[in-house]
């Protein structure tokens, strides 16, 4: 795979923070699995093992979690999304609230606002999208075809959020679905996050089906806003015991938040610049996955585009559909452990040949074509 490899060194954007291994939260809710399951057309997506990798990068195993194909969508956002919209519409019964259908408002680039729309249309809900400026047509459409309104917005994704917000506000029909959180803001994303969690409880049983019960060495996560991020975290920094794997999230240099904020201490909003992987290009990190990222990443590292578009090459050359924010776990994995201070960085991580990596694509070509410019897509 090496002969694929960006040949001009660079010095990698990298932060390597031991201890966090030892930071432990609570879990997420148990039920979250079993509502999943239970979706009509639910079934895990795969955890590929790709030895190729393995040699390349030094390490005893290299598994994909391939999240190209969930509940019908070409990305891992329906897990949250059909989590989150469960909830509300439960409490919004339980309340006593009128029985009629209400329209769940968001905003999005794509992936996360098609999940809504989904999710409402399956449900007999429906659905407000509003898109930033700079969104493909084809993800427009897309939105659209699942019979949502959607509104552009003349402005970026900061703005498409506060004009959902208020839209969503003005409404006693209406409920904002939004998959980042801010001060007065946290509950829905917060179920979002737990959404997410299925993820993760899948690994665990797919590596344990494979023979490796103790579960991975280092796991590798794209981080937009950092809610995925946050569903990781919680997930292995939950376990009262046994090993915990080290945990490292991946951005693009041209939106790099989380990687800013941890190496101030707190958390920041950077300005933004185009990249390809578009539902990573985010530049404030979500108030509730903040703690979770502080305390329990090991290491973040901020790639290039081209990193990430050779990482989908190369993954498509041995199977995996997987689009540039997808790619971008290998392309982080492959920065860190290579070049110079790559030996060191992979001693501080605890890594060695018989460890075990996997890698999350989060999304697979169909949800977001390479070559068309980037923008926000609601961000991981």
């Amino acid at each position: 795979m090496t002969e694929n490899a960006p040949s001009s060194p660079r010095t990698p954007q990298c932060l390597v923070r031991p201890g966090s291994r030892t930071w432990r939260c609570a879990p997420p809710p148990a039920e979250v699995r079993d509502f999943h399951a239970a979706l009509p057309g639910h079934s895990p997506t795969p955890l590929t093992e790709l030895p190729a990798l393995a040699a390349e990068l030094g390490v005893g195993r290299v598994l994909v979690k391939d999240e190209s194909s969930r509940l019908g969508l070409p990305a891992f956002k329906a897990l949250g999304a059909s989590w989150a919209v469960h909830r509300v519409l439960a409490e919004r019964a339980a309340s006593g609230e009128e029985p009629g259908p209400v329209t769940l408002v968001t905003a999005t680039d794509g992936n996360h606002g098609r999940a809504v729309a989904r999710t409402a249309r399956l449900l007999g809900q429906r659905a407000h999208v509003f898109v930033p400026q700079g969104v493909r047509p084809r993800a427009v459409a897309a939105i659209a075809a699942e019979r949502a309104t959607v509104t552009e917005v003349a402005g970026a994704y900061d703005e498409a959020v506060r004009l959902a917000a208020e839209a969503a506000a003005a409404r006693p029909d209406a409920v904002l679905v939004q998959d980042t959180a801010w001060a007065g803001y946290e509950r829905i994303p917060g179920w979002i996050v737990e959404g997410y969690s299925t993820l993760c409880a899948e690994i665990d049983e797919q590596l344990t089906e494979g023979g490796h019960a103790t579960g991975p060495d280092l796991v590798a996560v794209p981080v937009g806003v950092g809610s995925l991020a946050q569903a990781v975290v919680t997930h292995y920094r939950s376990r009262p015991s046994g090993r915990a794997p080290a945990l490292l999230s991946v951005e693009p240099e041209a939106a790099a938040c989380v990687l800013e904020s941890l190496g101030l201490g707190e958390p920041v909003s950077v300005s933004t610049g185009e990249t390809t992987m578009a539902g990573l290009n985010c530049g404030t990190p979500s108030s509730i996955a903040w703690p979770f990222l502080r305390d329990g990443l090991d290491a973040a590292v901020a790639v290039t585009d081209l990193d990430s578009a050779v990482a989908a090459d190369d993954l498509a050359a041995l199977g995996v559909s997987s689009g540039p924010c997808g790619a971008a776990s290998l392309a982080g994995v492959r920065v860190v452990l290579g070049g110079e201070g790559g030996e060191e960085r992979r001693t501080a991580l605890g890594l060695d040949a018989s460890s075990v990596v996997v890698l999350l694509s989060t999304e697979g070509t169909a949800a977001n074509p390479r070559g068309t410019g980037g923008h926000r897509t609601g961000g991981e």
